[in-house]
């Protein structure tokens, strides 16, 4: 039961964790700074909505598509799939459909045979200035060793990765050209229910393909970041459209009427794979934070409330609660505090277990969704006004977000430590583990982050490393040890969960 328990819930220092999960979801797809670089990063507040008259819909539809289909583009994965795990191809054909034309399963079959000029995926991307910046979601740039864009006019750049955020589903992207057609990014805050949208991409090899709906609901968390996504700490608050999204869209632009980004198109609710009226989008300030903070710093800057949590809107989860807790939470509206790490923000402003959250900065806070984005879109350092029921009466309080290390002071790359810069941590290998394998040396993979120089040399969770440069590993702190100060090409000895052993390298960030 324990171990049910904590699939269904949660329970780490939320900053916020996303944990409401959509049953039938299958397929994986502001917060204005002042330090913000504006003159890459501009933002409409100009929102409008489309009257019912035909000809005014179909003109504004046409003019919003001219103004937006410039400013996507296809984005070709090329990796070493011989290397990536089957759950790995699998969760690609998802995302960008197949450019071999068949199932995955086949092509994973003729993997060896692949040749290297065929991209392993395909995807969407905005240009967002005139310099070549391109925004788009991690899972279409993730395990890649080279990422080609192709402008709508066909012409063809090698991309540089600047930095990505598996919590978010976020990338951006740098192709060196100037003068390059963008979009604006809307306030995503602004936007409605029935509001008309145009979904802009590349889906299914279709360039440029462009289909309208309607924005189906907002603050959707359906679970598919944690799922599927590998994201430690994933901020889901999605909005939902019925324009037509399918595989090859995934980092393409959701736009509004006057052709300003209000989302990034990410995911898909669908039984077999393909469109069935249920698209999702990362809101355009979550991204618009996300792409400044990586720009500026080099990594995102996240505020953490810290607090665990229940969801009181999710009926099986409180179910759950009550059975294992032996207690007798009513679902509804709002977070529930089932614990607080010491010297949490939340705990220094007197916040204890039994409130019930109910709003962030004025903002009403029904479920994870709702927190999620409310504080995830924040940084260290950052107040918010924290309105939460204790016993049936209301207070409001002033939090101070917190790093994930208890900082509230924005950091950089130079900053972190060394496991944090390759992307995992790593757990002693017991004796037994080490005489069972005919080992000396060894520590376990843990908590390896997408997309990161661990991930890109092959290694996953419960990998067991025996060598670092050369020098036997026995502990997370050799690791620090050998690596602190350390630059230039690191080479790395590993075991797969089959025995198999392995050398790869990677640069060090």
């Amino acid at each position: 039961m324990k171990s049910t328990l904590k699939k269904l819930l949660p329970f780490a220092v939320v900053g916020v964790l996303s944990g409401a999960t959509t049953v039938g979801v299958q397929q994986y797809l502001s917060h204005d700074s002042n330090n913000s670089d504006q003159s890459y990063f501009t933002k409409s507040t100009n929102a409008s909505f489309v009257g019912m008259n035909t000809a005014t819909v179909g003109d504004d539809f046409v003019k919003a598509s001219k103004t937006t289909v410039p400013a996507v583009v296809t984005i070709k994965n090329y990796q070493n799939r011989a290397s990536s795990r089957a759950s790995d191809q699998d969760l690609f054909d998802f995302f960008f459909g197949d450019p071999f034309g068949g199932k995955g399963q086949q092509r994973q079959k003729q993997q060896q045979q692949t040749p290297e000029n065929i991209p392993s995926g395909l995807g969407s991307g905005v240009i967002i200035s005139p310099d070549g910046y391109i925004i788009s979601n991690n899972h279409v740039v993730a395990g890649a060793n080279k990422l080609e864009v192709v402008l709508s006019n066909k012409k063809s750049y090698i991309a540089t990765l600047v930095g990505t955020d598996p919590n978010t589903d976020i990338s951006l992207l740098k192709i060196e050209e100037k003068g390059l057609p963008f979009l604006n990014f809307a306030n995503s805050d602004n936007v409605e229910v029935g509001q008309w949208v145009l979904a802009v991409g590349n889906p299914l090899g279709l360039n440029s393909t462009v289909t309208a709906g309607i924005i189906s609901a907002k603050g959707r968390g359906i679970g598919i970041l944690s799922g599927q996504g590998k994201a430690a700490n994933p901020i889901e608050s999605f909005i939902q459209t019925d324009a037509a999204i399918n595989p090859g869209n995934s980092g393409g632009a959701l736009v509004n009427v006057n052709g300003d980004l209000i989302g990034i198109n990410s995911a898909i609710s669908s039984t077999n794979g393909y469109y069935q009226g249920y698209g999702f989008a990362v809101p355009a300030n979550l991204a618009r934070k996300i792409i400044e903070d990586i720009k500026k710093f080099g990594i995102v800057q996240r505020g953490f409330l810290g607090v665990n949590s229940l969801d009181l809107s999710n009926d099986q989860q409180v179910a759950l609660y009550n059975r294992e807790k032996k207690t007798n939470l009513k679902t509804g509206s709002g977070v529930y505090i089932t614990g607080l790490p010491d010297n949490s923000g939340a705990q220094d402003a007197g916040m204890k277990v039994g409130d019930i959250i109910t709003k962030i900065d004025g903002a009403n806070i029904t479920d994870f969704a709702d927190l999620s984005i409310a504080i995830g879109s924040k940084r260290p350092g950052d107040k918010v006004q924290v309105t939460y029921s204790r016993n049936g009466k209301e207070t409001t309080s002033t939090v101070t977000l917190k790093d994930q290390k208890g900082g509230t002071s924005t950091r950089t790359k130079a900053d972190l430590s060394v496991t944090e810069k390759i992307g995992a941590e790593f757990q002693s290998l017991d004796e037994r583990t080490k005489a069972y394998y005919g080992l000396s040396s060894g520590i376990v993979a843990k908590n390896v982050i997408e997309g990161s120089e661990m991930a890109k040399a092959g290694i996953v969770d419960n990998y067991i490393i025996t060598d670092i440069n050369g020098k036997p590993v026995n502990s997370q702190k050799d690791v620090e040890s050998i690596l602190n100060k350390f630059s230039g090409t690191v080479q790395i000895k590993y075991m797969d969960d089959y025995g198999r052993n392995y050398t790869r390298g990677f640069k060090m960030p």
